[in-house]
This record gives C-alpha cells, structure tokens and sequence, in this order.
C-alpha cells in the first residue's frame, strides 16, 4: 500500500524529494522486511525511476546499490549502462556484474568508464587483457597501478606495445615486480625509439643515424637484462628474441664478447634444438664441434672464425664480471678476435669486419669513459683530502716552555681589586675577589679548547685514513 502511495506522489514530487525519496525506497528495498508483494511492487516503482529526467534520481539509486550483492540485478545492469556520472559507482564496487558485461562495457565505453572498471579490487584476467587491448593510456594507467590485479604476459607486452611511450607507464611497469624480461626488453625499446624519433625531429642527428643508435642501445640493454635472468625465465626470452626476429648471430657474438655466456649458450639451445649439456661440451670442446653446433643453430659461414676466437679467447682469459650490472664489451677480447679474423677474411668490407670494428670502437669509448670516471672520483677524492689538510691547523715548532717564557715577558701586572665584604652563613665577614665569580667561565672556555684540540686530531687522523685508501 505504501509503495503504491509512492507511485502515485513521486510523479509530481520536486526532483529533490524524488530524490530522496527514491535513496530511501532502495534502502527499504535492501534492509526492511518488505512482504513479497510489497518487495515486487518496490522494485517496479525502482525500475520505473530509472527513466526518471532527473539524474539525481538514478544517481541516489547507484549510491545505494553500488557495493550491494542484493541489488536487483536488472537495476544494477541498467545502471552500469546509464551516463558516467551515474554508472561510476555501480562499476567500480558492484560485485553482480560478471566477465562478460566488463568486457562489453570497457569495448564500448568512454575513458571515465574503462577506469572505473580498471579500478574495481578483484579484476579477471579476461577483463584486464580487455583494458590492455582497448584501454585509454588513462585506463590503462589505472590499471598497472591496481594492485589487485593480476597481468598476463602478453597483456603487459600489449600495453607496452600501444602505450609504451608515455613516461608514466613505463615507470610505473618498471615498479611491479617479477616483471618478465621480454617486456622490460620492450619497454627498452619503446625508450630508444622514442629518444631516435626525439633527436631525428630535431635535426640533430640523421633518422638512419638515429634508427642504427636505437638498435644499439637495444641490443646493449638486451644484454644487460639477459644477464639478470636464469633458467626458464632466459629460455623465454631468448624463445621471445626469436619469435620476433631479433635473435641473430650479431646478437650472439655481442653478447660472446661481454661475456655473457649464459646468453650465447641459451640461444645455441633455442635455435639447434639440443640439449644444454650436449650445446656446451660441443661449444667449449675441442675440435670441429663449435663449428657444427653454429652450423646447426643456421649462422652464416662467414661467422664462424668470429665465434671461434672468440671462444678461444674466453677459454684463455676467462669470463669478465659485469660492473654495476651492466655487461659491456671486452675491449681485449674484441681487438683478439678482429685481428684473428683479419687475417682470415680477405676482403677488408666484410660484413663481419664491419660489425667487429664496430664493437670495437664501441669497446674503446667504454673503457675510455670508464677511466675518465675513475680518475675524476680519486681527484675528487684527493681534493677531499687537501681540504682537510688545510682547514687543520699548523703545528708550531717551539716548545712549550719557550712558547710560556715570551709569553710572560707580555705580562702586565695590575692591582688586584680591592676585596668586598660579605656575611656568611655564621653572621661572620669574609673577603673574597669579585673575580671568583667568573671562574666558571674560565672551566668552560678551557673545555670548549679540548674539544677543539679533538676535533682538530680528528680531522688529521680523517685526512691519513683517505691519503691511505687512495693510495691503495
């Protein structure tokens, strides 16, 4: 009976008393005991208010039903697909939207929708792939920053492929952890790409210049993200590499010569299809065996010395530890294998002397930085020192008892200050100077000059202990 008074006074009611009116309806709706025919009669009049004019009336109705597991489903549907003011709530918290109506909602709604769905606390997998194929760069943001959603592989390389050059999202990948190396290689990428089309718009360099740089610093930060991986995860990228085309010999002799030999070994694995003992007793063996494994992993002919000396060299040298984590040509390893292939290869423009050439100058830049690195730390270091020599002061020669005889010779004496009586505790008079009453300032001053003295042998003792270390 009083739904139907309802129903009768809500059509000609101010929107503002609709409005609560109709938040208090679906309040009653959820928490009230409402018989069986007043409960049907309810959700009528709620259905019936969702093509009210007014959106502050369908706003207050997705207020209320928002996080309700009990909301009527055909309200909390149409609500989902009402304006976006309205729909947010109903969205982002409404557990009684399932897969499929996410999925449709974020192919066909705005921005403000897809975020509103990349923000809901549990996200299916189905959907987040939805938002990282579809998504604005906004959503998609959204997105990596929802900790509770879990982000397939080729999500994630799908996200880094359509919005990979936004600043803001590469951050914010970079910041989830166990992120694969395949997409950590192709936000690398994304990086050089975006730097090239940067420096080639702006006439600095020119686009081939600018492309060639990019390809570079790709296949650098592959080394040093090769060599953060192991087991299945390296396996997978170098599966990754080869997929897309980039795994080829250039790659593996760059990464030979930094001694990175967990790469060289993984993609003669991947491309022979051998297993990773019989690929290392036949790489590191004597013999032809080196030569058979390149042929059967499909190198050019022409390669082969390359990675012959090269592995000679490391069999000789040894493996070089990577500095700071990032792997680097060895230039003593470089220069060995192109003066070896020199004399092997007759035609000075051979591609492989090209490219070991290449690396070479490379290598020599590298260890030149290095050193112009190393030197300004220790000419840091050494004006640290000076500084303190410096600032310390200078110890003097004479002694103590020739530094206090001139020092009396300065002496003037005076007449002492006549002497002020005053009464003791006993009623009696005593005499003393009015001078003992800045006694306590002499203590003081000749502490404040010990820890002067302190500190003053402590800025030696500092000066001796990094004069020591430099020159270790």
């Amino acid at each position: 009976m009083i739904v139907r008074q309802f129903i009768s006074w809500v059509r000609t009611a101010p929107v503002g008393e609709r409005a609560e009116a109709t938040r208090a309806l679906a309040r009653a709706w959820l928490i009230s005991d409402l018989s069986q025919d007043d409960r049907i009669a309810a959700e009528g009049a709620l259905l019936m208010l969702l093509d009210d004019a007014s959106p502050l009336v369908r706003q207050a109705m997705s207020e209320v039903f928002a996080a309700e597991a009990d909301a009527p489903p055909a309200i909390v549907a149409a609500l989902a697909a009402d304006q976006p003011d309205i729909a947010l709530p109903v969205l982002e918290f409404s557990p009684l939207l399932i897969d499929a109506d996410l999925v449709d909602l974020v192919a066909t709604g705005c921005p403000q929708v897809q975020c509103a769905v990349a923000r809901r606390a549990e996200l299916p997998v189905s959907v987040a792939a939805a938002l990282a194929e579809v998504g604005d760069a906004a959503a998609v943001l959204e997105l990596i920053e929802n900790p509770g959603v879990t982000l397939a592989p080729f999500s994630l390389e799908r996200i880094v492929e359509r919005h990979g050059d936004l600043a803001v999202i590469r951050e914010q990948l970079l910041q989830r952890e166990n992120l694969p190396a395949s997409v950590r290689l192709a936000l690398a990428a994304k990086v050089s790409a975006t730097l090239a089309r940067f420096a080639a718009a702006r006439d600095w360099i020119t686009p081939d210049r600018a492309s060639r740089l990019a390809a570079e610093a790709t296949e650098r930060s592959l080394l040093d993200i090769a060599s953060l991986s192991q087991g299945e995860e390296l396996a997978n990228l170098i599966h990754h590499l080869r997929e897309s085309g980039q795994l080829n010999a250039g790659l593996v002799l760059r990464a030979l010569l930094s001694g990175n030999a967990g790469l060289f070994e993984a993609a003669l694995v991947e491309l022979s299809g051998l297993p990773p003992r019989r690929v290392a007793a036949l790489a590191y063996g004597r013999g032809a065996g080196l030569d058979a494994l390149l042929t059967k992993a499909g190198f050019p002919a022409s390669t082969v010395p390359a990675f012959r000396a090269a592995v000679a060299a490391i069999l000789e040298i040894g493996f070089v530890d990577t500095q700071d984590g990032i792997v680097r040509l060895q230039r003593r390893m470089v220069e060995r294998v192109l003066t070896q292939c020199e004399s092997e290869v007759t035609s000075a423009h051979d591609p492989l002397l090209v490219l070991l050439r290449r690396f070479a100058v490379e290598a020599a830049r590298e260890d030149a930085r290095l050193f112009c690195d190393e030197t300004a730390t220790q000419i840091d270091a050494q004006r640290f020192v000076q500084m303190i020599e410096d600032a310390a002061p200078v110890e003097d020669d004479c002694s103590y008892d020739e530094m206090m005889a001139e020092d009396d010779e300065d002496i003037v004496f005076v007449d002492s200050p006549p002497l002020a009586p005053r009464l003791d505790d006993e009623n009696e008079f005593s005499y003393e100077s009015e001078f003992d009453d800045y006694a306590p300032l002499d203590e003081n001053y000749a502490a404040s000059n010990d820890e002067y003295a302190v500190i003053e042998g402590l800025d030696a003792e500092i000066a001796q202990i990094v004069r020591e270390r430099i020159a270790a």
